[in-house]
């Protein structure tokens, strides 16, 4: 199994990620509101006017994320999630698109029994 991170900046595109995982079979998506540290420094007045790039939002709400967590069967899926969410919001390589994330899980316990596509058709 794996754990599938994304950071979602384009706050008002997390209803169709969702819907885009969904379409590929992930549910059970964790979401929680997030923001890194250096929108925390910004908001805190910490870092110098200067380094502020255009557009940033420092008022309550707007400089938060999205962060959503998968637990997905294997790699395939969790490069699938990659292209679903892209599909989306762009590459991510861009600015002010986010930032994924996979990881191998060697344990897991509490989670449904994941099955791939391939095995749910034999």
């Amino acid at each position: 199994m794996y754990m599938v991170m994304l950071v979602l900046d384009a706050r008002g595109q997390l209803d169709a990620v969702l819907e885009a995982w969904r379409a590929i079979g992930v549910g059970g998506v964790t979401i929680a509101e997030t923001t890194g540290a250096f929108r925390r420094l910004v908001k805190l007045g910490a870092v110098r006017a200067r380094y502020i790039l255009g557009g940033l939002a420092v008022s309550s709400g707007e400089d938060l994320n999205h962060t959503l967590w998968a637990i997905v069967p294997d790699e395939g899926v969790a490069r699938e999630c990659l292209e679903a969410a892209e599909a989306v919001v762009g590459d991510l390589d861009g600015p002010d698109t986010g930032v994924f994330a996979a990881w191998p899980l060697p344990l897991v316990k509490g989670a449904p029994r994941l099955t791939t596509r391939s095995q749910d058709a034999s």
